[in-house]
């Protein structure tokens, strides 16, 4: 297994820097021909989200469609995938960050009873207490 950076995530999905996007197509080509999964690290996830969103413009549609094209690719082994698949169905519904329901999705698989936040945007958000 090999794991993937931020930046070779977004070159593939943004096909942005045509140099860099081709090397990070031929490593997902070349794992997935010999079958060796790409492990994705939840900091690496929560860049691309904001790299996406922040640096560039992505619509939070968009962003969840990737997100969810890497959770549903068999090549891909994510981070506490389980967390992460909640953290993208309550991102979806949200208003709030991506990166903050997988904070509480982590919290609650450590046994934390909630998270506590200053983020109004949690607000009403099962597992958070907004200060």
């Amino acid at each position: 297994m090999r794991a993937l950076d931020t930046n070779v995530l977004v070159r593939f999905m943004v096909d942005d820097d045509p140099h860099q996007s081709s090397k990070a197509e031929r490593v997902l080509v070349e794992s997935h021909v010999s079958r060796e999964h790409l492990f994705i690290s939840l900091p690496a996830l929560c860049e691309l989200v904001w790299v996406l969103r922040s640096g560039l413009n992505q619509s939070k549609e968009n962003i969840v469609s990737v997100l969810q094209s890497l959770v549903n690719d068999d090549l891909f082994r994510i981070e506490s995938e389980r967390e992460v698949i909640s953290a993208l169905e309550s991102y979806r519904q949200g208003k709030a960050d991506f990166a903050d329901y997988l904070i509480g999705q982590l919290a609650r698989k450590a046994g934390c009873r909630d998270t506590v936040t200053f983020d109004r945007a949690l607000k009403g958000s099962p597992g958070f207490t907004v200060l």
